[in-house]
């Protein structure tokens, strides 16, 4: 009787390591995406200790190109996964997180001392935690806005911050008190509440106004003219419209009309509601 239990039991577990097995394995083409935007993290880090800072803000925004195309593909070829979506945070984490804070630490922020290495460690840690709050309130939020400024668009914003100063003609390092600020900032922001829009509704395969064809390849000739310019416009106009965004509603909910509250007689209170106001 032990000896039947005993060989049932095996065979159960024979049975479990054999579908185990089968369900090993990643899909090749989204995760080379992710490898290739990760390389570009890495080069970003080394060339930043080499002290070649205009190829480094290079490799990032190429980093953030195959970063958005390895999820395209991933949804095209149905080739999803969660090991995907680990795999893609950790590439994000390096190529948006550490890449960054090296760049802008050689660059600038190792003028100030530990508060150099500070920030750069704020932003790191930071960008660590956007991540993990992102990838825990999937399906939980609205996909049409960001809860915090997005480690890719923080990244961008030091790059071409980077690009821009090159591009004015500057050489060498910049050891500035801006970049401290706004390091931090950049880091506060990531792990705010503060709403940003994220694009996800937009659908460039509908039919579109002819106008709107026309502005876009107008847009488009404008950032291959300037692309330093344009890049860095870009990326500070969508990393301070949250703020500016949040200051509007709360302007709007402050002197919108709502409930006024008046003391009638004998100490009761009356709820008088304004013309269009909504209970």
């Amino acid at each position: 009787m032990n000896k039947e239990i005993k060989r049932e039991r095996f065979l159960r577990r024979k049975k479990y390591f054999r579908k185990d097995q089968m369900k090993k394995g990643i899909y090749i083409l989204p995760n080379l995406f992710t490898t290739a935007s990760l390389f570009c993290g890495i080069y970003a880090i080394i060339a930043s200790i080499q002290g070649n800072f205009i190829h480094a803000s290079i490799a990032i925004p190429i980093s953030l190109i195959l970063d958005g195309l390895d999820g395209r593909v991933a949804r095209m070829t149905h080739t999803t996964s969660k090991f995907g979506v680990e795999y893609d945070s950790l590439s994000d984490l390096v190529a948006f997180g550490v890449a960054p804070a090296i760049l802008a630490y050689s660059w600038s922020l190792a003028a100030f001392g530990k508060w150099g290495w500070l920030a750069a460690a704020m932003y790191v840690t930071c960008g660590a935690l956007r991540l993990a709050r992102f990838n825990v309130q999937v399906g939980v939020i609205d996909s049409r806005y960001f809860n915090g400024l997005a480690i890719p668009a923080a990244a961008i914003v030091v790059s071409s911050t980077v690009l821009l100063y090159y591009y004015l003609g500057y050489e060498g390092t910049f050891p500035h008190l801006s970049i401290l600020v706004g390091m931090m900032a950049l880091s506060l922001l990531m792990v705010s509440s503060i709403k940003f829009y994220s694009f996800k509704d937009l659908h460039f395969l509908t039919r579109e106004p002819f106008m709107t064809v026309v502005l876009a390849v107008i847009l488009l000739i404008i950032v291959l003219a300037e692309p330093q310019v344009m890049v860095f416009t870009f990326a500070a106009s969508y990393a301070i419209s949250g703020p500016i965004w949040g200051i509007l509603k709360l302007i709007k909910h402050l002197f919108s009309p709502g409930k006024k509250q008046t003391t009638a007689g004998g100490g009761e209170i009356k709820t008088e509601t304004k013309p269009g106001a909504t209970s």
